[in-house]
């Protein structure tokens, strides 16, 4: 059997050095079992195994080999849904707690970076641009609302002009600067997450695919190689949990999306571009996101297939897309273009809870999960280890399944995709 690798991107290109882990043989008990290498898996590993827990963590690839590994980057302070619209479903009081929980989710992250040395590329600034005038009404409401009612004060409104600081284009009509969000690579700080981990004594499986989990007072994974026992069990699989928990499936949606990475551009043209060296996304329901890299590229996403399949012409598409904001790039050469699968929900919040009382799952973080994931790790393990109030805040975010289940969802999620990215075209 080959070993795993990572999907070809200028992130797998430009990985930190890291060592591969052996695949599960045998069977094993343990004080905690984790099922998925990502961010979720390895920051509920890494804060358990901080607690004094002997920890085991299966990864079917290699540590960050799904969304974790190949995301946009954007570090994204908040969530999918405006606070008026979470408020209205969990009231004032845990609306308040679930925004405390996210700043802390971005202040977990710089962290963990700063103690263990992860180099990430940690960037602070981001900015939601404006591409019509409704946009700027919604601009104006944010502002207001996470300024006024949830003290957050690291918003600054643009104008036209003020956004040319941030990106040179005509584009966009105003925007909302974000200095609390940012960007990094996503694969270097899932490695350092999971270096930091295997140094607190986490035992680490990659190429250990979980064939089946038994939920029950004595969890149980069983691999191809061998079988793990546990007290408790964590499933952070998110878009891949592919049939472990049918009830957890019907609740996620996978949609893949696509990213790109110019040539580089040189150091002067790339700063031309994007002067503040901030990550930037549009306001658009279907987003186009994009960012300079180190060594000077674009790194531009925008796109998404919810039918499983690949979009055909997906470079041409991407390229185009591009070249709507930055014309000038008409003769960049394109060096990479790859995709994978986030998992979105219903109601495009996370879901965090249990399985059972000795199983926990988090995913769903529809589009925020950089940050997200591991902050819904931290509250998994302090409910483990007895203390469960955090973690029954996320808890009480609605649980919805897509209706028509596993089956019918994805055509009629097509449809309704269809219908917003025919609103965001007029």
């Amino acid at each position: 059997m080959q070993p795993p690798v990572h999907t070809r991107s200028w992130y797998a290109e430009t990985a930190n050095p890291h060592p591969r882990h052996p695949a599960l043989e045998g069977e094993t008990v343990c004080d905690v079992c984790v099922v998925g290498g990502g961010y979720t898996g390895l920051m509920t590993a890494l804060e358990l195994a901080e607690r004094g827990y002997d920890v085991v963590l299966l990864e079917a690839e290699r540590v960050g080999w799904g969304a974790s590994g190949r995301n946009g980057g954007q570090l994204i302070t908040g969530y999918n849904k405006p606070m008026s619209t979470i408020e209205s479903w969990v009231g004032a009081e845990d609306a308040r707690r679930l925004w405390d929980l996210n700043v802390e989710a971005t202040d977990l992250l710089r962290r963990r970076v700063e103690a263990h040395a992860i180099a990430c590329d940690l960037t602070w600034g981001f900015l939601y641009a404006a591409v019509k005038p409704r946009h700027l009404d919604d601009i104006a409401a944010i502002e207001a609302d996470l300024g006024e009612r949830y003290d957050y004060r690291l918003l600054t409104r643009l104008d036209r002009a003020g956004v040319a600081t941030v990106v040179r284009s005509d584009a966009y009509l105003g925007g909302l600067f974000d200095a609390g969000s940012g960007h990094l690579h996503p694969l270097n700080y899932a490695l350092g997450l999971a270096g930091a981990a295997v140094a607190a004594r986490v035992r680490l499986f990659e190429g250990s695919r979980a064939l089946a989990v038994d939920t029950g007072p004595a969890p149980r994974v069983t691999t191809a190689g061998g079988s793990v026992r546990a007290r408790w069990l964590v499933l952070g699989c998110n878009a891949y949990i592919d049939g472990l928990a049918p009830r957890l499936e019907g609740w996620i949606m996978p949609v893949a999306t696509y990213m790109m990475a110019t040539e580089p551009l040189g150091r002067a043209a790339a700063a031309t571009l994007l002067p503040a060296g901030a990550a930037v996304s549009d306001m658009n329901f279907v987003l186009n996101y994009f960012r300079r890299s180190p060594d000077h590229r674009l790194l531009f996403g925008g796109g998404v297939s919810y039918s499983g399949l690949d979009r055909p012409g997906l470079q041409l598409a991407l390229r185009r897309k591009m070249l709507r904001v930055f014309p000038e790039l008409d003769n960049a050469r394109i060096d990479h273009v790859w995709g994978g699968h986030v998992a979105i929900t219903m109601n495009r919040m996370p879901q965090v809870g249990r399985l059972s009382p000795t199983s926990f799952y988090a995913h769903g973080y529809s589009g925020h999960g950089v940050a997200l994931a591991g902050m819904a790790g931290r509250t998994i393990a302090e409910a483990v280890a007895g203390t469960a109030e955090r973690f029954d805040v996320f808890a009480r975010i609605p649980h919805h399944p897509f209706p028509g289940g596993r089956w019918l969802r994805t055509p009629a999620l097509v449809l309704a995709m269809l219908w917003f990215r025919l609103r965001d075209l007029l």
